[in-house]
């Protein structure tokens, strides 16, 4: 009873018209028409009628569809809520995997490298690099390749270069007889230069690598150098290039680390060498331009640098001894050789 009176209030409208066409059609079939127009009103009304019958019949046949059609539509919501949490833990289940192949990545920040591989590798580091940084011992290595070749290269191309090195202190003392006693102990004979490592020797690199640093400076000026002397030694000697990192130690032969430029790893090496060369004694080398060079430089000349740039050399330095650094400052041999 209750839906037949929800229908009726719904369709009201529809049904009063048809009772009243229905009636009056009836009531005008009973009776004799007179005219025309009585038949006319009479035939309207049954057409009335049938249009109120089709609306019923049109209604009753929509109901059922807009009620399949919102049952449809909470379905499909439903369904969309359910997709949109599915699509939430699918996209966090993509993260997951991103951040495992990141690791993964990571996981191979360093190669390691045997020891006859490492000549090979700081040369093709040295090909089309425009910076390169450099903490170690006394910089023999430097000197002999990674310095004159990269400057060819940048006076070739036309283009700067910028150099940062941090070596030991030659006026320190305690830290050139710490080094030498370090490299005698892992090998206490002659090196691939032929000669051992002493007090005296380690000083005298290290002078080499200023004088070869001032010498390159004078004869090309878009070559940036910089260079710190270090109170304390380190047994890991860093190259940096623009495309890698090279991690050696003092033995030539022995195995090395590479770390290529697009990982985490090679701006943490960057940042700290610039932090250590920062706390490091700086020479003066805008200083040298004081003091020119020759081609061969003399040994007043050597002496004059030294003065002007504020690095005393070793007390008692002969001439002998001041000919042996520019030696070793524009002729080195090439330890990895």
């Amino acid at each position: 009873m209750g839906r037949f009176a929800n229908w009726l209030g719904k369709n009201a409208d529809a049904v009063i018209a048809l009772v009243l066409a229905v009636v009056v059609a009836v009531v005008g079939l009973g009776v004799q028409f007179d005219n025309e127009s009585e038949i006319t009103n009479s035939a309207i009304l049954a057409v009335i009628g049938l249009l109120a019958t089709s609306v019923l019949r049109d209604r009753g046949r929509r109901l059922p569809v807009e009620a399949e059609v919102r049952d449809t539509l909470r379905a499909s919501s439903a369904t969309l809520d359910d997709l949109s949490g599915k699509l939430t833990h699918i996209e966090g289940f993509e993260n997951v995997l991103s951040d495992t192949k990141r690791a993964l990545d990571e996981s191979t920040v360093v190669r390691v490298i045997s020891g006859v591989q490492v000549a090979h590798v700081l040369e093709e580091a040295r090909r089309d690099t425009d910076r390169w940084f450099f903490k170690g011992g006394t910089g023999t290595y430097i000197r002999a390749r990674t310095l004159p070749e990269c400057v060819a290269t940048a006076r070739r191309e036309r283009r700067t270069l910028l150099f940062r090195m941090e070596i030991l202190d030659p006026t320190n003392v305690e830290v050139c007889e710490a080094y030498a006693r370090h490299r005698r102990s892992v090998s206490d004979g002659p090196d691939a230069t032929g000669e051992p490592w002493t007090l005296e020797r380690t000083r005298k690199e290290a002078y080499a690598t200023i004088l070869a640093a001032c010498w390159h400076k004078q004869r090309f000026a878009m070559l940036d150098i910089d260079i710190g002397l270090a109170r304390t030694m380190t047994t890991l000697r860093y190259d940096l290039a623009a495309s890698r990192v090279v991690v050696t130690r003092d033995d030539p032969r022995g195995e090395a680390l590479v770390v290529d430029h697009n990982k985490f790893y090679y701006s943490w090496v960057s940042a700290e060498l610039q932090t250590s060369l920062d706390q490091a004694r700086r020479v003066p080398i805008e200083q040298a331009r004081l003091a020119p060079l020759d081609d061969e430089p003399t040994v007043e000349e050597v002496r004059k640098l030294f003065e002007v740039i504020g690095i005393d050399l070793a007390p008692g330095y002969t001439d002998r001894d001041v000919i042996e650094i520019i030696r070793k400052a524009l002729r080195p041999k090439d330890p990895y050789e």
